[in-house]
């Protein structure tokens, strides 16, 4: 029986010579190892995988297709639902979502979607096949604001639907945290994620980069000066956090997003590009999320040893279970359930250590993880010269400062509605702007909401 097929698995690089490059950590399945773990697939008349993907991708249908050899139409039935396959399936938390709802991981290991759906987004991508035709223009204007998933995937949908559909994007490359959040080893820019921005163009939308929307021009002049009929904000959430501890402002510390924007978005890690970054020797990252994991082992390959200090236990590290066992594959040193207390510097002001207070896990909080606590007198000092926040982002205010009628929550999020309708008329909101920092494929899922509503909201103004 197709259930009794053990899990393909995937072929990595060698931890001790990845630990060192910036090149990709998985292989991936080539044609012979997809099909196999395909054929593993149930097809189940009522799948649960599809329930719980975001973007509702129609999972057994792709799969099969797989399994039959027909790599182009797999990607023609992916490609209904989402427009960065081969981003998605490299950096989703498929355990939590689809994979974690398929029945064979009920008593065995799940199909490997996540791994199926990077395949048939890198066949599509070396073969171009023209998977999708937009309906024929309807003469009404989108503009949306940032190149990231949710804006990629608003813009997709709708252009999709005849409409005339314009990004705009600060930076000077497009991809949003695609390009700038996602080091090189987790999510290729020129080979994966630039050729999958230009599947989206070749719909007919047009990217305008450079572009700060509340500086360059207002979400006003997008509907009134410059004749939009509605906007979509993806902006995402870029405000990194800080704890407020003593010695934040010391020279060696900062946040994982100035960090990975240096390393990602500028090569800083190529001594071919002029980009100052400073790591150190021995690099502490505060966090326990994907970021955190992205910091550490980007820190890893630039020459430093790396730790990682949590406040809670293994078992509560929100990170994926691949990127942890990835990071002490690496040799990264984990400190669990230790907090920061204060930062130290020397006498010219740079770092020299960080002292740590023990934690142990008390009854649950609102979030319905154990709280941790302080254990007193229990401080202690880990050596170091670089210190990297990777505590959460929240969303810029400069839109919500410069646009009347925007209304925004006490986090400083968007507010706005399970379609992404916003407080003001016309303009829609979708993705970390709204929620907060989250994962890619919950941007895509709002964005293709919004999508939706605005199509609604046109048709019937």
């Amino acid at each position: 029986m197709a259930n009794k097929i053990p899990r393909v698995a995937v072929r990595e690089q060698d931890p001790k010579v990845r630990a060192a490059n910036f090149e990709e950590v998985c292989y991936g399945y080539n044609a012979e190892e997809a099909q196999t773990e395909a054929s593993r697939c149930l097809n189940c008349p009522k799948p649960r995988c599809v329930t719980q993907c975001p973007v509702h991708i129609d999972i057994p249908a792709f799969i099969k297709e797989v399994t039959e050899g027909n790599f182009a139409g797999a990607a023609e039935v992916i490609h209904r639902d989402s427009s960065l396959p081969s981003v998605c399936g490299r950096v989703c938390p498929q355990e939590n979502q689809c994979e974690g709802a398929c029945v064979l991981g009920i008593k065995g290991e799940p199909v490997a979607i996540g791994k199926l759906e990077r395949f048939v987004g890198d066949y599509a991508i070396e073969h171009n096949p023209e998977t999708v035709t937009p309906a024929p223009r309807n003469g009404k204007r989108v503009a949306v604001v940032g190149s990231g998933p949710a804006g990629l995937a608003c813009a997709s949908d709708l252009a999709k639907l005849g409409y005339e559909v314009k990004i705009f994007e600060a930076l000077h490359k497009v991809g949003g945290v695609l390009v700038y959040g996602i080091p090189e080893f987790r999510l290729p820019k020129d080979k994966i994620v630039a050729k999958e921005v230009e599947a989206v163009r070749r719909l007919g939308v047009e990217i305008e980069t450079d572009v700060i929307v509340g500086r360059t021009l207002r979400v006003d002049e997008l509907l009134d000066r410059e004749g939009y009929d509605a906007v979509f904000i993806g902006t995402g959430a870029g405000l990194p956090r800080f704890m407020g501890i003593e010695g934040e402002n010391l020279n060696g510390v900062f946040s994982a997003n100035e960090m990975l924007t240096r390393t990602n978005l500028m090569h800083a890690y190529d001594d071919t590009y002029d980009t100052p970054i400073r790591i150190g020797k021995r690099c502490v990252v505060v966090g326990g999320g994907n970021v955190a994991m992205d910091a550490v082992r980007t820190a890893k390959r630039l020459g430093a040893e790396a730790f990682i200090v949590y406040r809670r236990g293994e078992e509560e590290l929100p990170a994926r279970r691949e990127e942890v066992h990835h990071a002490k594959q690496e040799g990264i040193e984990f400190r669990m359930l230790s907090n920061p207390v204060r930062i130290n510097g020397d006498e010219k002001g740079d770092v020299k250590s960080i002292t740590c207070i023990r934690m142990e896990l008390g009854e649950p909080d609102a979030s319905g993880r154990r709280r941790p606590q302080e254990i007193p007198g229990s401080e202690f000092d880990i050596e170091c010269d670089t210190v990297i926040m990777a505590l959460g982002t929240s969303p810029n205010p400069l839109i919500k400062s410069t646009t009347e009628g925007l209304e925004t929550n006490k986090r400083g999020c968007l507010t706005a509605d399970e379609e992404g309708r916003t407080t003001r008329e016309g303009v829609f909101a979708g993705g970390d702007a709204v929620t907060g920092a989250a994962t890619v494929i919950l941007a895509m899922g709002a964005g293709r909401k919004a999508a939706k509503a605005i199509d609604e909201y046109l048709t019937k103004k």
